[in-house]
């Protein structure tokens, strides 16, 4: 078993923890040693039976130990990921993947990437570092979601969409086939993507239009 340590000890935190378990009661794969979190009042105390392990500058006592960020805000966990490999520039990622998921073997899964319990994935996918797909979502062929992408539970993604970096997808969006969302962009809850949307910008509505 290789040992894992998740970084985030709040709601998402607890609940890729459960996700860990699911794995191992399939397959014993990872030795979950517990959290990291940089919040002062949670040091040393167990969550959900895992120890709060440190913050961010103890990452360097973990040599070999593999990370996940388990930090829903794609600005947050892009800052996080870059400051652990700041102080650990040989820090390894791990990718956890449900066992509920359905995925075929032509999907591209980049390191530190978590993806939840009964999403769909169906083919020739790339999926990037660093990457959320949350509870319930569906990808079609060929989409390419991009680095520090996250998207929250029930999203459904058509076929050839591409999700920019950096840009977060909130609950029940739904995107038609062959658009693109930009970098940095965040989408509101419930969304309907018809059109390309550019970066840098807040989406919402039906059909939805940047504010």
């Amino acid at each position: 078993m290789k040992d894992l340590v998740i970084f985030g000890a709040s709601g998402f935190g607890r609940e890729v923890a459960w996700l860990v378990e699911r794995i191992n009661n399939i397959s014993p794969e990872w030795n979950l040693l517990g959290f990291m979190d940089d919040d002062d009042s949670i040091q040393g105390t167990y969550i959900n039976g895992y120890k709060v392990l440190g913050k961010t500058e103890d990452v360097k006592r973990y040599t070999d130990s593999y990370f996940v960020c388990a930090i829903g805000s794609s600005k947050v966990r892009e800052s996080i990921i870059n400051n652990l490999k700041r102080i650990n520039p040989n820090i390894k990622f791990g990718i956890l993947i449900d066992p509920s998921v359905e995925i075929s073997n032509t999907v591209i899964v980049g390191e530190g990437s978590i993806l939840c319990a009964h999403t769909i994935a169906t083919v020739n996918i790339t999926i990037g570092k660093h990457v959320i797909i949350n509870l319930d979502c569906t990808i079609g062929h060929d989409a390419i979601i991009n680095d520090f992408a996250t998207i929250y539970p029930s999203v459904n993604i058509s076929g050839t969409t591409c999700i920019g970096y950096c840009s977060e997808l909130g609950t029940g969006t739904q995107i038609i086939q062959g658009k693109k969302i930009g970098d940095y962009s965040i989408v509101g809850a419930g969304a309907v993507i018809i059109k390309d949307m550019p970066d840098n910008c807040t989406i919402v509505g039906v059909p939805a239009k940047p504010i």
